[in-house]
């Protein structure tokens, strides 16, 4: 085995990276996105309004029924004592996720071999279909196995993040991705408030909704309605989208070679040529793994206080819950998607250019300790001052959550190349969506428990469920510092036979 020196190779490569510019095939609708982002360096507001679009179509399912899963429950009549509720209310909130666990890299490998777009379609006509059939549940068991459809077969998310770092130029992936995790934050705050406002219309507005009809024979039919209609429009808008998967398989060898070098991979070749290998093993790509672990970690965070939240707030005060309407659980959250679009949009591209995304990301994580577990105090309060001290402590909790998210997705989609990015998001969604199938069923499980010891000793009541909340957030914290997350190292050193 001999080495070959890095200077004997620049030229080729770098002769490559410009051919690599240049060459565009016509029939290619991934070249054809290439060169439009060759020609137009600005950011294209209607790829960002796309992404935003799709995204929330796959998110607003996940948490819109979060503010009424423990009424529907209830009417199900399947709950032995009011404290139960929880607990059955966490099956129903992971099924989606269980379903998405088993064929995320189903569909990101889908999305890798025939294109982003159909898989994107697909996904968001799954949310009209079994979306409605959720709201028209009459029975436990009908809300769990249409739930889990409706995670089986909606793959889109893995995808959309490949696509949103393959649609924008390199300096503005950043704004792609994060537009990814505002969208998918501000889905999680929408759809319980959509949840919380729309529920129970009859008895919410019966000036409109007339006792004895339809919305009063399926009261949580409403919220379901509107996000499929949203859905319905936005699979119509999708036939125009780009495609931005290559199709074509003759490129120069070399070109590839330097796309690898490029990206920072690692290129040790034993077949006499200088091509990296199209088909990395993924779960070999350390740098991957250890964010897609991270993210894990948060992600069942995340998935576990949204439903403490909202179930909590509805509870009675005398299982330490704040006895919230459904529509005052629509008002915080509203308040917190608002500021999070704002934050978003506005504030996180400079502060993640300042600090990094990994930097800012252990911030937050740092700054969520204290401040989730303070919620369990907030009880303690009433009228408006309890309303203000909650949607603060709601604004906050959910701009620290999405600045960790949007930093692990740019590091997801930076150390992979394109050829394996909708499989490696596919094995990321999985990942995700296993450990999100585990948070509701433990977060209902830990309120259910600590509901039955509001006399204890130690950490009584709520205190313990945000106690639990927060082991899980300094375990994803420990996973942000080296030496557990790796980054990419370049290399310029090619070993040949």
């Amino acid at each position: 085995m001999r080495k070959v020196d890095y200077d004997s190779n620049h030229n080729n490569v770098r002769e490559a990276l410009l051919l690599k510019k240049k060459q565009y095939y016509e029939n290619c609708p991934g070249c054809k996105v290439d060169q439009v982002k060759e020609m137009n360096h600005a950011v294209s507001i209607k790829n960002l309004l796309i992404i935003w679009m799709v995204v929330l179509c796959a998110t607003l399912p996940i948490s819109s029924l979060f503010p009424f899963l423990y009424f529907m429950v209830r009417d199900f009549n399947i709950a032995e004592t009011e404290a139960d509720i929880g607990s059955y209310a966490g099956y129903v909130g992971s099924t989606f996720m269980l379903g998405r666990c088993l064929t995320s890299v189903m569909w990101g490998m889908i999305s890798d071999r025939y294109g982003r777009k159909p898989v994107i379609i697909i996904g968001v006509i799954t949310v009209v279909i079994f979306n409605t059939l959720f709201g028209l549940s009459t029975s436990f068991w009908m809300a769990i196995l249409m739930r889990f459809l409706l995670g089986s077969l909606n793959g889109l998310l893995g995808p959309v993040k490949a696509y949103a770092t393959e649609i924008f130029r390199e300096e503005h992936q950043s704004l792609g991705l994060s537009t990814v995790s505002a969208a998918w934050g501000i889905g999680l705050i929408i759809g319980p408030a959509l949840g919380g406002y729309l529920a129970q219309p009859v008895e919410k507005y019966p000036n409109i909704f007339a006792k004895g009809s339809f919305w009063d024979r399926f009261p949580y039919f409403l919220p379901c309605f509107v996000i499929s209609a949203f859905a319905l429009a936005v699979a119509i808008l999708c036939i125009w989208i780009p495609e931005t998967l290559h199709n074509h398989k003759d490129s120069n060898e070399l070109i590839d070679y330097a796309e690898a070098i490029e990206n920072g991979s690692n290129v040790n070749n034993k077949d006499n040529n200088n091509m990296i290998q199209k088909k990395e093993n993924l779960l070999l790509n350390w740098p991957l793994m250890s964010s897609i672990i991270a993210y894990c970690v948060f992600s069942l965070h995340d998935i576990a206080y949204q439903e403490v939240f909202s179930l909590w707030a509805v509870a009675p005060t005398k299982l330490g819950g704040l006895s919230f309407t459904t529509d005052i659980v629509g008002d915080v959250l509203a308040v917190s998607g608002i500021s999070l679009i704002i934050y978003q949009i506005l504030l996180y591209p400079s502060v993640e250019r300042a600090c990094g995304p990994i930097g800012i990301a252990r911030i937050s994580g740092v700054l969520s300790i204290p401040l989730l577990q303070s919620f369990s105090f907030m009880a303690m309060l009433s009228g408006t001052i309890l309303f203000i001290v909650i949607s603060v402590a709601s604004i906050l909790k959910n701009l620290l959550a999405v600045t960790i998210t949007t930093g692990l997705f740019l590091i997801q989609n930076r150390v992979v190349e394109q050829h394996q990015r909708g499989a490696a998001n596919g094995l990321s969604m999985t990942a995700m969506s296993l450990f999100k199938a585990i948070g509701p069923a433990a977060g209902g499980a830990v309120l259910t428990w600590s509901q039955k010891r509001m006399d204890a000793s130690f950490l009584p009541g709520p205190h313990m469920v945000f106690f639990a909340l927060n082991i899980v957030e300094a375990v994803g914290i420990l996973m942000l510092f080296k030496p557990f997350l790796a980054e990419k190292k370049k290399t310029h050193t090619v070993q040949l036979n």
